[in-house]
């Protein structure tokens, strides 16, 4: 097993990695919370069912009372409504302030499960059990939840710290083709922003890694797991260095919601949104073109990327919405090289324009 420590105050926790993990859940949840441990509330979707079956399993046999709450998945069902729902449902059931949620499936399951434990009776526990890589790699990392509003991702939410993730490498094997290569453009932006190595290794293994191979994907998820750990650590909440997880998000995100959160994964929007921001990178002179074509050919040797039918203008008028606008100013991360990127706030709106339109086109830096 490999242990990664996440390094904040009050109260560091850990993220847990090894094959058949989630068959001890209920005892690794003992070693967090004791002998006696509180209610567990199991909030899961349809596609980790099979997954949460197996963490439902592991409780029974640890004795820890327990119930399963299903809720929709996708980010259209990342809402208040859902939200709201599954709140009513922990009232009838008789959950308090002791209770722990355990969130079981992907990036919508983690964000929506942690933002109903910041705000239910004022902040209860909650334990993170990704089962998509997208989620091992970032989401699930992290302490950010939140829902998403007509207007954009996101928009709602709460940064409050998991109690421990667990991350079993072996869930992935039931993951669809799709939702896996999503998870891989997450772990491209970690090379990109932080490590070389990783982007260097994913050029690299690209067979052994669409292949599924279990070396592969336990070093990279472990070294993303790190990269994330490094950064939320410097900077929990965000003011600074964690904006650099952003890389290929403004695009993205915008992508996302234009599309009304239908026609995109959320890491098929980022991989969009890391094109985007290296050809915006290069026309402001920050990545030079040898950067700028590594990063679109690396992700689009793990796609293939759904087409793109939104204009320019409505990607621009996504923007504004953003949360990381700040004074009207769109801040974006751009690549100086692979392993280092910058925050520039002052993109005009016609380099975005036009790194949009590129992307309609299909075309790469």
């Amino acid at each position: 097993m490999q242990e990664i420590l996440i390094r904040v105050e009050p109260r560091p926790y850990r993220v847990r990695i090894a094959r058949g993990l989630l068959r001890n859940a209920g005892r690794e949840l003992r070693r967090v919370f004791g002998r006696t441990p509180p209610r567990c509330f199991v909030v899961t979707v349809p596609p980790a069912r099979r997954w949460a079956r197996v963490v439902s399993g592991s409780l029974r046999r640890a004795k820890i009372e327990h119930a399963v709450l299903a809720m929709a998945d996708g980010e259209r069902a990342k809402a208040l409504s859902a939200v709201e729902s599954l709140a009513e449902r922990l009232v009838r059931a008789g959950a308090d302030r002791k209770s722990v949620l355990v969130g079981v499936g992907g990036g919508v399951t983690g964000d929506v499960t942690g933002f109903l434990a910041s705000i239910y009776m004022r902040g209860i526990d909650h334990v993170q059990v990704p089962t998509t890589l997208l989620a091992q790699v970032d989401a699930a990392i992290g302490g950010k939840t939140g829902v998403n509003l007509a207007a954009g991702k996101n928009l709602l939410g709460s940064f409050h710290q998991p109690r421990l993730v667990l991350t079993d490498p072996e869930v992935l094997a039931t993951l669809p083709e799709r939702d896996f290569r999503a998870g891989l453009f997450e772990a491209l932006k970690c090379g990109v922003i932080r490590d070389a190595r990783i982007f260097d290794f994913m050029e690299r293994e690209r067979e052994r890694l669409l292949q599924r191979d279990p070396k592969a994907l336990a070093w990279l998820i472990a070294s993303c797991v790190r990269v994330k750990a490094a950064v939320v650590a410097a900077d929990e909440r965000e003011r600074g260095l964690r904006r650099i997880l952003n890389f290929g998000h403004t695009v993205g995100h915008a992508l996302e919601a234009a599309t009304g959160y239908r026609r995109l994964r959320h890491g098929e929007a980022v991989g969009w949104g890391m094109i985007a921001a290296a050809e915006i990178g290069h026309a402001m002179g920050r990545t030079s073109a040898a950067a700028a074509g590594r990063i679109a050919r690396a992700v689009a040797a793990y796609g293939p990327l759904p087409r793109l039918h939104v204009s320019a203008e409505e990607v621009l008028r996504r923007l504004a919405a953003d949360k990381k606008t700040v004074d009207g100013a769109t801040h974006f991360v751009l690549a100086r090289r692979i392993g280092q990127v910058e925050i520039v706030p002052d993109v005009p709106a016609r380099v975005v324009a036009r790194a949009v339109e590129r992307l309609r086109q299909g075309l790469r830096p």
